[in-house]
């Protein structure tokens, strides 16, 4: 019988015999990640183990990026706990400005094809834009893998997503997963790991294959794992990553489910009514009016979002009345954005610029605040009630494109509209 990429990563890394869904396994993890947001009771569960030595730790991450900068005096005190810990034993450290763990780990080479990967965030599944398996635990998880560099797994299920055609202007993996959200709803994935593939991936961009990915988190999904190919070779290659080791599902492989979804045919999409899963075409929503914008994220705080931003704004200014965030994913796409203009760009449109970070996201930080009745459009990865720290305003979610053609015109806007304009005017 054959397998999945699932089932062959966890098999190699748990003995290297054949396994199958629903089996359970004890795995070797080959890199590991606690955030800030679940260091305090990492931290905790490490030390009521009472070990001398944690000999994980050198390929373990400890990335300050929820509470960055520090909005309270708790949080201050468990960014010194965990730079003490990573001085005292080796473990990696980002600190507060360095970016956010999805985009740091792959960012600097921790992380290649075939690889394990265990982190404290449900958007561990990132990785598998890389064809890892990156998957969520709690911290007293990581606790165990930074002393026995292993963890248990029951081999999850796999639902196949074939994507034949290919994107069309205006349309990026942002849309893709909303529709994904759509057909499945919330957590209609869970504990089950999707396969991408098919021409329309082959298609896309490394920072567009890592939106595909993240956002699997949303439909409840322990990884999502993608092709390797050769572009994933030579994004892995120029971030100085180890040489990768390409997982290819089996023709015979079994599946939970299957399905093709033909790209050539997507519209930009937007989820409404405070529900990721509740997702309809940008036209539905057309001409609804925003006070908010944002862009950024571990979802799309990457250098082509930014891009997409700055090729809508680029020389027009958003309009009276709304304001307009940027949260770069890491602090080397800050400065790739600085360097080819999208910063100064964007910043004469009317936007303003965070740290790199996940504060703005989650509302931790109180960086971006609606008032009362306000409507915010960003493309972060969740819309519940309250998400952005008041639960009396109201959150769209769609691609970073949508979200600057309705920060330029105060409505709900197709990008393509905008896209049409520029095209005219020039």
């Amino acid at each position: 019988m054959g397998q999945t990429i699932a089932e062959k990563i966890l098999g190699a890394h748990s003995g290297g015999a054949p396994v199958k869904a629903g089996d359970v396994v004890v795995a070797t993890v080959d890199f590991a990640m606690v955030h800030d947001a679940r260091a305090a009771n990492a931290l905790k569960a490490i030390d009521s183990l009472g070990l001398a030595q944690l000999p994980h730790a050198r390929n373990t991450a400890f990335v300050l990026d929820h509470f960055s900068p520090p909005p309270t005096r708790e949080a201050a005190n468990v960014h010194a706990a965990m730079r003490a810990f990573c001085e005292r034993t080796g473990a990696v450290l980002y600190d507060v400005g360095d970016g956010i763990c999805h985009q740091v780990l792959p960012e600097n080479g921790h992380l290649t094809a075939g690889d394990l990967v265990v982190g404290t965030d449900t958007h561990s599944t990132t990785y598998g834009a890389f064809n890892a398996y990156g998957t969520g635990h709690e911290g007293s998880d990581v606790a165990a893998i930074l002393a026995t560099g292993r963890t248990w797994f029951r081999v999850p299920e796999t639902i196949r997503v074939d994507m034949p055609g290919r994107l069309t202007p205006g349309v990026w993996a942002k849309d893709v997963t909303l529709a994904m959200l759509g057909r499945l709803g919330a957590e209609g994935a869970n504990f089950r790991v999707i396969e991408y593939a098919g021409s329309a991936v082959a298609a896309m961009d490394i920072d567009d294959r890592m939106t595909l990915a993240n956002h699997a988190a949303e439909l409840g999904a322990e990884a999502a794992i993608l092709e390797c190919d050769e572009k994933t070779v030579a994004w892995l290659a120029a971030h100085g990553a180890r040489a990768p080791r390409p997982v290819a599902a089996d023709a015979d492989a079994r599946y939970v489910d299957r399905f093709t979804l033909d790209a050539s045919t997507l519209a930009p999409k937007v989820a409404h009514n405070h529900d990721i899963g509740d997702v309809v075409d940008v036209t539905a929503l057309a001409g609804e009016p925003v006070q908010v914008a944002l862009i950024g994220t571990c979802t799309n705080g990457r250098l082509d979002d930014i891009r997409q931003a700055a090729s809508i704004l680029r020389g027009r200014r958003i309009a009276r009345g709304v304001r307009l965030v940027i949260t770069p994913a890491s602090r080397a796409i800050y400065l790739a954005a600085m360097r080819e203009g999208l910063i100064e760009a964007l910043t004469e449109a009317g936007a303003s610029v965070d740290p790199a970070g996940c504060g703005t996201c989650v509302g931790i930080t109180h960086k971006l605040m609606a008032a009362d009745r306000e409507r915010v459009i960003s493309s972060a990865n969740r819309n519940f009630k309250g998400r952005l720290g008041n639960p009396d305003s109201d959150i769209l979610i769609a691609s970073s494109a949508t979200v600057a053609a309705s920060a330029l015109t105060g409505r709900v806007t197709d990008p393509r509209e905008i896209a049409a304009d520029i095209r005219a005017a020039a």
